[in-house]
């Protein structure tokens, strides 16, 4: 059953700042959460709360799962050099 995916008004603000083609890359990875939230190559963030993070090329998603509702929540994409700040 696949998940439902989520954007925060933040994550949404940072995939619109992005190219065309990095968009487009983003996206597909962001849609791929939907059949599968903790794919190979996702890690967990060491924080308070249970975030994940995903490598696209020097771009990261930062996301969180709601296993219960069936929930992916995009919190925030970013260029790898800024987006843990």
């Amino acid at each position: 059953m696949p998940y439902t995916i989520k954007f925060t008004a933040r994550a949404l603000r940072d995939l619109t700042d992005l190219d065309a083609t990095a968009q487009r890359q983003v996206r597909q990875h962001i849609d791929r959460l939907a059949e599968n939230p903790l794919p190979p190559g996702a890690r967990e963030l060491h924080s308070e709360e249970p975030y994940y993070r995903m490598r696209v090329g020097d771009y990261r998603i930062i996301y969180t799962v709601a296993a219960r509702e069936l929930l992916v929540i995009v919190v925030k994409i970013g260029h790898r050099k800024n987006v843990y700040r």
